[in-house]
């Protein structure tokens, strides 16, 4: 079959290709691929896939170049197929990409590096950021690695795209820059009106945002700062002074850039001066011009004084920009005048419409009620004329007219409604002529309210004051609330005349305060009514009763709450106890402790807060007061070595005690028992023998528990079991051994004395584990009482008793001598040390393998004579010390007893060459015989032979005939030896015959 649908891709990836196919008809048995570029047919990559695979991955290749790939697959019984694709891998996109303006508003340079692999060419993109709309096209050749664009807008950001191309596939990479701005031109500044300033430029589209800053030249200050976006060509600057000089500046950004633009000045239009008059001076043929000075600023005034009917100029004076009069000299008498007031500022000017003099109305008018309700005192300066013409009008009430003459400058009116707006105009008449009037208004004083109240009713944070109205007239009441303490103000109120009460909010609880209230008319008040009053304080908050141990009491703590507080009265009692407890304390003091309470009684705490007349308390606070620990707590070994008895001392308090039992080396608690109060001693049974327990009495009184001090008890312990003492055989010693009880101990104690004396005895301990003991350094062949005890703390068990007997001592240095006799032997030997009962001394005869004798000797001999022996015997001693069953040997000793020389020695001449000497044994005879010969004649010995004990004759040979020859027996036994005496024979001659 064939292969179906190959294909390769690069699947986004500029140094890879994927090959895919599908399985030809049939399956394949495996794959094999073979890649090489279009230029050569060298394979660069060879590959393999097994069956049932469908795609191939080739790394390592050169982007943006073009493959060949060829696949063969091995189908059935041996057959092949091919098939060749043709791919290419995408390019790289270019590395280093940038973009920059070099400062030039108009155009954008790109430039870049190569990437690796091959490309047909480069397509650069350039789109304006904000419209992105495309603005150039630009194809460029493979090795061209740099470009710019002309012709662009000033102050705009421009996205460049830059595609490296290779075949259809392209690989991209974008930047982003601005250009320079451009700033405007022709920037203008004018006034708009006194208060603002129009600013237009010319060439706006240059710069993304223009920045503006206007300066007040006068102060040197910036007054308003403003940046706009791109197209603006006009801004109005409002709210600024009057005949003022500003400076504008402006500057130009984009992005990263920035550019100083041009300044202008201007200035606002001054504004023109009020209430010109024109009135006659004090001096003669003199006019005086006033004016009242306008907002804003100026450079100076020019104040023109015209003349006539036509208002001819006839004086200019200039004065500065701060004055508000001038004085015109040495004017014709009769003639009308009129004054023109011009404020100048800059090139701009304002003036005022001109005003003709007239009689002036007095001044220093004014009008007094001088504290009275009923009467005002109208008063003025003297003014030039004939006299005054006075009116009085109250607002409801018709006009009364008065006319003076000049130098009054005072008028009372009488009579008058308390509380009430009066209107007084004064003008100056001369001749025909009147002078505008001059017009005040004042009140009478109003007169006091009455009944002023002030309450809390029941409130933590406000009062209500309440009042009857005042008789006659007023506009109002004005209300002062004082905190009565410090006499700080708190609150100003004022409230229409209509009103009776009035409501304070948001006062400090429990604080005293001074309320001060007077009728109001106009600016005059009445005389002060005042009343005092508390907040209602707040309860305490947090009130909390915890408990001390050392010294024993209770502690409260409460959290002041908000507001003021004269004291804390503290409430504490007791249902147990009929005293009750009451403590006042101060106003910062926000814990107590109480002490001197019973102990484990519940308390229960009220605290109140006690403002002025007034108290507030907080909610009940309980707690317990710690029991106290039980006193004198002890554990005893009860009646049995499975029980402890636990005794205490009751200390006052709590509701009953939880007795806990614990083994003291694990502290884990294996026993609580509850007593109940009034118990003082618990027996705890079914415990260990010999087991240490740590007992703690646990006194409890609500949720509190205190301890008694630890008190450490112990069980009895058991005794030991089947206990011996046993010598050791080789050691002046005793083997203690006995078996190990039920349950515990600490160790065991044991007791040795030594029986038959007063001696101390001697104690020695051994472990808990042990079962046996060695007692060393005892006296040989002493008997000792051995007692042992298991030990547990302080407490023994029940004694077990044993006696033991120590092996006696042999007796040392035993000799056996032979005081120079044949039946008799002398044993003696040294004391050794320790006791015994007896000695035994046995005496055995060596030569006839027997016991011959022996002897008991009291324990303090030390020698013995045996009598009555057998003449040269061997015979061995052997002393032993006997203590009850028990006996050590000395080693034996062995001696012989003298011999008994030999009986009935006689000699005969057998030959001429020979002797025979016969013999008969004496006693027991002797170990051997010792045959001497002798030369009678010369005395020299001739022969010497040593014969067995047994023996009873010798012929001595070798002799020579008819010699005599001296012979003597010894019979020897051991070192001793006793000999016939010498007998004389003679050896036969040759061919004698016996006789």
């Amino acid at each position: 079959g064939t292969l179906l649908n190959l294909s390769a891709s690069d699947r986004g990836r500029s140094d890879s290709l994927l090959l895919s196919w599908d399985e030809p008809e049939g399956g394949a048995e495996g794959y094999s691929f073979s890649l090489s570029s279009l230029e050569s047919s060298t394979p660069l990559q060879n590959g393999s896939a097994g069956p049932n695979i469908t795609s191939f991955w080739f790394h390592g290749l050169t982007p943006g170049v073009f493959y060949k790939i060829e696949v063969t697959a091995t189908l059935a019984c041996v057959e092949t197929t091919s098939q060749t694709v043709t791919a290419q891998t995408s390019p790289s996109p270019v590395r280093n990409l940038s973009l920059s303006s070099s400062g030039s508003p108009a155009t954008l340079r790109a430039s870049w590096e190569h990437a690796h692999g091959q490309r047909d060419g480069y397509h650069l993109a350039l789109y304006h950021s904000d419209s992105q709309a495309l603005l150039r096209n630009v194809s460029l050749p493979p090795n061209a690695s740099t470009f710019q664009f002309d012709g662009l807008l000033a102050g705009s950001e421009y996205a460049l795209k830059v595609s490296t191309l290779a075949g259809p596939s392209q690989a991209s990479t974008s930047i982003h820059q601005w250009t320079a701005p451009s700033i405007p031109t022709q920037l203008r500044l004018s006034p708009g009106s006194s208060t603002s300033l129009i600013a237009s430029w010319v060439g706006s589209a240059g710069a993304a945002w223009l920045h503006l800053v206007l300066h007040n030249l006068l102060t040197q200050t910036v007054t308003t700062t403003l940046s706009a976006r791109r197209g603006l060509t006009s801004y109005t600057f409002q709210h600024l002074r009057p005949g003022t000089q500003y400076r504008l500046g402006m500057s130009a950004t984009a992005g990263p850039y920035a550019i100083a633009g041009p300044n202008a000045t201007a200035w606002t239009y001054p504004l023109s001066p009020g209430n010109v008059t024109l009135t006659t001076a004090e001096e003669q043929s003199s006019l005086q011009a006033r004016w009242s000075t306008p907002a804003g600023e100026r450079d100076f005034y020019l104040v023109t004084l015209l003349e006539g009917e036509n208002n001819s100029p006839t004086r200019n004076i200039s004065v500065d920009g701060g004055n508000g009069h001038v004085t015109f000299h040495g004017l014709s008498p009769g003639k009308k005048f009129s004054v023109q007031v011009t404020a100048v500022a800059g090139p701009y000017q304002a003036a005022s419409p001109a005003s003709a003099h007239s009689p002036l109305a007095p001044s220093g008018v004014s009008l007094s009620s001088q504290g009275s309700p009923y009467s005002l005192l109208a008063s003025w300066e003297e003014a030039m004329g004939e006299g005054y013409a006075l009116a009085l009008s109250p607002v409801e009430h018709p006009v009364k007219n008065s006319s003076l003459l000049r130098g009054v400058t005072n008028f009372t009116y009488q009579g008058l409604r308390p509380g009430t707006l009066y209107t007084f105009e004064v003008s100056t008449v001369a001749g025909p002529y009147k002078s505008s009037p001059r017009r005040i208004t004042n009140w009478t004083y109003p007169l006091p309210l009455e009944q002023l109240t002030l309450s809390n009713q029941g409130h933590s944070t406000s009062l209500q004051a309440s009042w009857r109205a005042a008789p006659a007239g007023s506009t109002g009441y004005t209300a002062t609330l004082w905190e009565t303490k410090s006499q700080e103000l708190v609150r100003n109120v004022t409230v229409e005349n209509n009103w009776t009460n009035v409501t304070f909010e948001d006062l400090v609880p429990g604080r005293q305060y001074t309320l001060e209230m007077a009728t109001v008319a106009g600016s005059y008040r009445s005389p002060v009514r005042s009343a005092t009053e508390w907040t209602y304080p707040l309860a305490p908050a947090g009130v909390t009763l915890t408990n001390t141990r050392r010294p024993l009491g209770l502690s409260a703590f409460w959290d002041k709450a908000a507001g003021d507080v004269d004291q804390f009265q503290l409430q504490l009692y007791s249902k147990s106890h009929p005293a009750q407890r009451n403590i006042s304390v101060g106003p910062n003091t926000h814990n107590f402790t109480f002490l001197g309470l019973s102990p484990g009684i519940q308390y229960f705490l009220k605290v109140t807060t006690l403002a002025g007349p007034y108290r507030s308390s907080s909610h009940f606070a309980t707690e317990w007061t710690y029991p106290l620990s039980l006193a004198n707590v002890s554990v005893q070994p009860g009646r049995t070595p499975q029980e402890l008895r636990v005794n205490w001392v009751e200390s006052g308090g709590g509701r009953d005690h939880l007795v806990q039992l614990s083994v003291a080396e694990s502290l884990s608690v294996i026993r609580n028992v509850s007593v109940p109060r009034g118990v003082s001693h618990l027996d705890l049974e079914g415990l260990v023998p010999g087991s240490r327990y740590r007992v703690e009495i646990i006194s409890q009184a609500g949720p509190h528990r205190t301890s008694s001090q630890t008190a450490i008890g112990y069980t009895v312990p058991l005794p030991p079991l089947s206990l011996s003492a046993s010598p050791v055989s080789t050691a002046w010693a005793l083997a203690v051994h006995w078996e190990t009880p039920p349950g515990q101990r600490d160790r065991y104690l044991l007791s040795m004395h030594e029986e038959g004396t007063s001696a101390p005895a001697r104690n020695l301990e051994a472990g808990k584990e042990s079962t046996n003991v060695t007692l060393t350094r005892l006296e040989p062949g002493t008997c000792y009482l051995v007692g042992i005890w298991a030990v547990a703390g302080p407490y023994r068990s029940l004694p077990k008793n044993t006696t033991g007997c120590t092996v006696p001592a042999a007796p040392t240095n035993l000799t056996l001598t032979n005081p120079g006799s044949s039946s008799e032997l002398y044993t003696c030997w040294n004391k050794p040390p320790g006791r015994r009962d007896h000695y035994r001394v046995t005496l055995y005869n060596l030569s006839t393998q027997s016991r011959v004798r022996f002897q008991t000797l009291s324990p303090d001999a030390q020698n013995v004579t045996w009598t009555h022996l057998e003449s040269g015997s061997r015979f061995a001693v052997q002393v032993t010390a006997v203590k009850g069953s028990l006996e050590t040997s000395s080693t034996n000793v062995t001696q012989w007893t003298h011999p008994l020389g030999p009986a009935n020695l006689t000699l005969g001449s057998l030959s001429a060459s020979t002797l025979q000497a016969s013999w008969a044994a004496t006693g027991q005879g002797a170990e051997v015989y010792v045959v001497d010969v002798y030369d009678t004649a010369s005395s020299r010995a001739v022969g010497h032979v040593v014969l067995g004990g047994h023996t009873r004759s010798h012929i001595i040979r070798n002799l020579s005939p008819g010699t005599h020859y001296s012979v003597a027996v010894r019979a020897t036994a051991g070192p001793f030896q006793t000999s016939t005496p010498n007998l004389t024979h003679c050896t036969r001659e040759y061919g004698a015959l016996l006789a």
